[in-house]
């Protein structure tokens, strides 16, 4: 065979490889289910031992909040989690006058949010207010929270649907549509490593146009407003059996005819303490 006749059979070859991975590829990727997904991610935060063993929750850390539109400014605190069974609670403190704290509890049949100062809720303390399914789901937390609704086989009634891989910030992840009852206009999306199918990353967004919908969330000029919350979940760690995330972060942008809003908050959790009693009124938190 001459070289160049053996160059070109090289070459063909070569070609055919290629063709043959990038056809696997999606091929693979779309035989997956989410169901599949779901089975495989509650298998990377431990056994079912492990996880049976695990009631209830208190992780604590430092929190840092960062606003990155006008009013500019940054501060530092105290990070709490506590969970038990869907009861879930949330909370941050910071030594500022003007934003003290976050405080979210969910006692398993009503959320509430409290003011940040007398009177007055945070835009993010306002978006989960209303948008109270996102606690009532077990969704904020992730598998820092014994309420998160993947742990449930009857996944608290809402849908999922598997989407395919989707690169985000140049990053390839296992993305999952989860749609409960009662979520309107929010549309909610989990994302899984596709390596170890580990949970990190949802996004929740809305967009209210002009005159619909609840009229709460609307400008004073009724323009179109976007709200995108994203939770990152970073850092696993084993923590009795269980690999949980020990940074986690939120992100909150919001953008209206009257101008934008963004905030980042981040928690570094250190301390895990597991089926320790809870007592239920400790989710009940008060506005003021």
């Amino acid at each position: 065979m001459s070289i160049s006749r053996l160059a070109k059979s090289v070459l063909l070859l070569l070609t055919s490889l290629l063709l043959g991975l990038s056809w696997a590829a999606p091929q693979t990727a779309q035989k997956l289910k989410a169901e599949d997904v779901v089975s495989r991610h509650l298998d990377s935060i431990g056994d079912a031992k492990a996880r049976a063993a695990v009631s209830t929750r208190i992780i604590s850390g430092t929190s840092q909040v960062i606003f990155r539109t006008t009013p500019t400014g940054q501060a530092s605190g105290k990070a709490v989690l506590a969970s038990d069974g869907a009861k879930n609670l949330i909370g941050m403190s910071f030594p500022s006058p003007v934003y003290p704290r976050e405080q979210f509890g969910y006692d398993g049949e009503t959320f509430l949010a409290a003011y940040t100062v007398p009177g007055v809720r945070s835009t993010l303390g306002a978006f989960l207010m209303t948008h109270r399914l996102i606690f009532k789901q077990g969704l904020m937390g992730g598998t820092l929270s014994s309420a998160w609704p993947l742990l449930d086989p009857s996944l608290r009634g809402a849908k999922v649907e598997y989407k395919g891989l989707k690169k985000i910030d140049n990053r390839e992840l296992q993305e999952i549509g989860y749609v409960p009852r009662g979520a309107g206009e929010l549309t909610i999306t989990l994302y899984f490593d596709p390596e170890n199918f580990r949970h990190v990353r949802t996004e929740y967004n809305r967009v209210i146009a002009a005159g619909v919908g609840d009229r709460s969330m609307i400008t004073a000029q009724g323009k179109e407003t976007r709200y995108k919350m994203v939770e990152q979940f970073s850092d696993f760690r084993q923590e009795a059996g269980l690999m949980l995330p020990h940074i986690y972060e939120i992100k909150l942008s919001a953008d209206s005819g009257t101008g934008s809003f963004l905030a980042e908050w981040t928690l570094k959790l250190t301390n895990f303490a597991f089926n320790e009693k809870i007592d239920p009124a400790s989710f009940i938190i008060s506005a003021d």
